[in-house]
């Protein structure tokens, strides 16, 4: 396995973390036999409440054709269906079936149980994630600006 980077470049620290995370994360996924990708669609439909492709697309983190592709692959293995939305019938709704459902459920599992061991290993209370979500925030806002609520 890499060690871990000596680089003080944030950019490269994060990304060999996010890489090494993924990693993780396909491994618990896999015994569910469920891709990160399809992960991540499952989890933002999770809600029930239909999300819109373009929504999806941004939880995904994924263009907008790959991700057709791979809701055409979950539609044709009963784990997501579409519907018009009732309020504007140009778009089109994504949620899960039944099927779908259940694999979401027992995935969410796994992968709570699994991101509960890691952050119990470097943090107790919640700060990591509390930091992240600011500096995602920050990295958005204009250089040479800090959004309020982002320091300390």
């Amino acid at each position: 396995m890499p060690s871990v980077p000596s680089s003080p470049d944030l950019a490269h620290l994060l990304s060999h973390a996010e890489r090494r995370i993924v990693q993780r994360l396909s491994t618990v996924l896999a015994e569910e036999d469920c891709t990160v990708e399809e992960w991540r669609v499952l989890s933002i439909v999770g809600d029930s409440q239909g999300r819109p492709m373009s929504e999806i697309a941004d939880h995904a983190l994924m263009p907008a054709p790959s991700l057709t592709k791979l809701v055409d692959r979950m539609v044709a293995d009963n784990l997501v269906h579409r519907r018009p939305d009732p309020h504007d019938r140009r778009r089109v709704l994504l949620y899960l079936t039944a099927r779908g459902d259940d694999l979401h459920r027992r995935a969410a599992h796994r992968v709570a149980a699994d991101q509960a061991r890691l952050l119990d290993a470097v943090d107790d209370d919640g700060a990591l994630a509390r930091l992240l979500s600011r500096l995602t925030v920050a990295a958005g806002a204009p250089s040479g600006s800090v959004p309020s609520g982002t320091r300390g």
